[in-house]
């Protein structure tokens, strides 16, 4: 065989070799998403976490032309279902609706869990935010959160407020606005946001912040009194209620959820996560659903997620080592 014919067999051997490796490259990756996808969630069913995974699921699902499952993983206040995310495969499968109890909260308590809420993840983007309203038993002489302010600072450590558990989303509110209006209010804590509830009902505790959508059977008839909301405006279902910080706090007294898949997922497949997140949640009849339960609509891009969560943390530390909190 001549120089020249062995030179074009082994070019057309290379050739098929390239093109045969190609098809075999991109068999090997169909367009994702091609199966189900797994929306982890650290709760039964029917709390906040759940409702946000239910409601978003299926329109999410639609724009990605996929399928999403939601997967209730309860138990450990949430640092189940977060654990089993964050050592899930980094493929686009396995996705989580996040939360600070068990990403930023229990790691500062002292908890001991297996990943890092900043490390571990991938944020996808924030979803919503949830306001809590500040109700206090009407027997406590106060109108309005000034005037709670200044019967806290006649009686330190003389009035004191429920909680559903140390280191729950409610608790840490009002820790946070306990150290920025400078009252020493006692905590309480309770199994439970609806025992919490019902102690404040039963004057058993002074005040409670609670999810507005679970105070409002009790605001008509006047059996709570509501003396602030918090989140960034006023509450849609509380319209005649004003914000902590119309008040004169600098405190958002909210909750938020978000989108995280495990660290290390594909950048094409976070950014195809986003983009269609975003567009549900951009839909009026998204918007105006989530509104009616108590929802603010509180999207936002992977990096702007990331900053969020590194803010979480340094504000929440600072709250805690002033608070000198630990998990009991």
């Amino acid at each position: 065989m001549g120089p020249l014919r062995t030179l074009a067999l082994a070019i057309a051997c290379a050739t098929i070799g390239y093109f045969s490796g190609t098809h075999r490259s991109s068999a090997a990756e169909p367009p994702y998403p091609n199966k189900s996808i797994r929306l982890l969630v650290g709760a039964a069913p029917g709390g906040p976490n759940d409702l946000v995974a239910r409601i978003v699921a299926q329109p999410w699902a639609e724009a990605l032309g996929g399928t999403i499952v939601v997967d209730n993983r309860a138990g450990a206040t949430g640092m189940i279902a977060t654990e089993i995310v964050a050592r899930s495969a980094p493929d686009g499968y396995t996705l989580l609706v996040g939360y600070p109890g068990p990403l930023i909260i229990a790691p500062l308590l002292g908890e001991k869990t297996s990943y890092d809420g900043l490390r571990d993840f991938a944020p996808i983007s924030l979803a919503v935010s949830a306001p809590f309203v500040l109700l206090i038993n009407p027997n406590v002489p106060a109108k309005s959160l000034q005037e709670l302010v200044a019967l806290g600072k006649s009686r330190p450590g003389k009035l004191n407020y429920a909680s559903g558990g140390v280191g729950q989303s409610s608790h840490m509110a009002m820790e946070l606005f306990k150290l920025v209006a400078g009252i020493d209010l006692v905590h309480v804590p309770y199994k439970g946001a609806g025992p919490g509830m019902t102690a404040v009902l039963a004057s058993e505790v002074n005040a409670i912040f609670a999810a507005i959508p679970a105070a409002l059977p009790h605001l008509r008839p006047e059996k709570l009194r509501a003396v602030a909301v918090g989140g960034t405006r006023r509450s849609p279902l509380l319209p005649e209620i004003p914000t902590i910080r119309e008040s004169g706090y600098a405190v958002d007294a909210s909750s938020w959820y978000g989108m995280l898949g495990p660290h290390a997922t594909p950048a094409q497949i976070i950014t195809r996560l986003h983009a269609t997140l975003a567009r549900t949640m951009s839909a009026p009849a998204m918007r105006n659903r989530l509104l009616d339960i108590g929802f603010e609509i509180n999207a936002s891009s992977p990096e702007e997620f990331a900053a969020h969560l590194r803010s979480e943390m340094a504000t929440w530390r600072k709250v805690i080592a002033a608070a000198g909190l630990k998990r009991e």
